[in-house]
């Protein structure tokens, strides 16, 4: 029998550590609500596991590192991908020197600007969401993304991080810019327009 490890359990998924075809994956299930009517439950489910995999499936064609997908279900709302054997870049940010920690950032904005030039909106991007595994930057979890072309939504993308980077990685909360300037390289003049839109939540912030 597959020895099975949890290795994450949030409110909306387990993520878990098993085999596949002889192959070390993760498996993402999607955990049923109880408060949910059954066949409402079922359906969100089953639509949002199909979402989360054409999203990832679209990140890799726009040149961004993604795990490979090997099996879909559905019906029980399973994802099972490749097991990336890497550190989290939450685990790394603070540790390298500044050099590499700009080239990261820079990294990272430029790979964020490849998913909105497309209009994928990753949902969550924060520094537990990137792997890091030969300089190679691996977006995980898109479990809250979507599909549209909102300057709202990718502001709100940025904002996200930018208050990840504030958090967990205060010392280093100026980097955040270098993550713009990797940004504009892909975005190019509608970078603008975004980044206007984080100032606009921030302020939005200030004044609740």
């Amino acid at each position: 029998m597959t020895r099975q490890k949890i290795l994450y359990q949030g409110a909306e998924a387990k993520i878990i550590l098993t085999e596949y075809l002889g192959k070390k994956v993760v498996e993402k299930r999607r955990l049923k609500k109880s408060y949910r009517i059954k066949e409402i439950d079922e359906k969100l489910i089953s639509y949002r596991t199909k979402e989360e995999a054409k999203l990832i499936t679209q990140s890799r064609e726009c040149g961004v590192s993604v795990p490979i997908i090997y099996d879909l279900d559905v019906v029980k709302g399973i994802i099972t991908m490749e097991y990336l054997e890497g550190p989290r870049v939450k685990d790394i940010f603070d540790d390298i020197d500044d050099e590499k920690r700009k080239k990261l950032c820079e990294n990272i904005g430029e790979k964020i600007g490849r998913l909105h030039k497309n209009n994928i909106i990753h949902g969550d991007i924060t520094t537990s969401n990137m792997i890091l595994i030969d300089d190679r930057i691996y977006f995980i979890d898109f479990g809250l993304g979507e599909k549209k072309d909102e300057t709202e939504l990718k502001g709100v993308d940025l904002h996200v991080l930018m208050e990840a980077i504030e958090s967990t990685h205060s010392k280093y909360s100026s980097y955040f810019n270098y993550v713009l300037e990797g940004y504009k390289k892909s975005m190019k003049k509608e970078a603008i327009t975004v980044i206007r839109k984080i100032d606009e939540i921030i302020k939005r912030g200030r004044y609740r």
